[in-house]
């Protein structure tokens, strides 16, 4: 992160905007994180709630997943896009910070968890995919599906039985 003012990054700041090639960018990218939310949404009626999508400044876009395990304490699944490092993460989160913060010292030991720093938005983040092919959105989105399908499994299996054993 650059230490000059505000006023002497406006130029940078111009610049990058001047093509039109970043706007164009985000918003082909927001529009797959879009149709991948809806996709969600038809596959998983009834089992999951899927949010809308919401963006972080221009750092993240993400859609929540919750259901009524998650519900009951206070948690929330999001697919993510991680706009710097151009990848989708599957993150824990808790309803509030205390929740996740709760949360990350109960896993500790769990393999997702870091163990040396809590995450500054959620409980834990998983790489879904890296270097996602943007220019294939149907192989992306079946990728995006099926990891999905076996870490969110493996992930109610380890909270389930942690909530046993506590």
């Amino acid at each position: 992160m650059s230490n000059k003012s505000l006023s002497a990054r406006i130029p940078a700041y111009k610049m990058v905007f001047a093509s039109g090639e970043l706007q164009r960018t985000y918003k082909d990218l927001v529009a797959i994180v879009q149709s991948l939310r809806a996709e969600f949404s038809r596959q998983y009626k009834g089992q999951l709630t899927v949010a809308n999508v919401l963006h972080g400044y221009i750092d993240f876009t993400y859609f929540y997943l919750q259901n009524d395990y998650l519900k009951k304490h206070k948690l929330k699944l999001a697919v993510v896009l991680n706009h710097q490092e151009v990848q989708f993460e599957l993150w824990l989160l808790g309803q509030t910070k205390d929740v996740q913060i709760d949360y990350w010292t109960k896993l500790q030991g769990i393999k997702w968890v870091n163990q040396e720093v809590m995450p500054e938005w959620s409980i834990f983040e998983i790489l879904m995919l890296a270097n996602p092919d943007f220019d294939n959105v149907k192989a992306l989105s079946e990728r995006i599906h099926g990891v999905f399908a076996e870490l969110s499994e493996e992930i109610f299996a380890t909270l389930k039985a942690y909530q046993q054993h506590t």
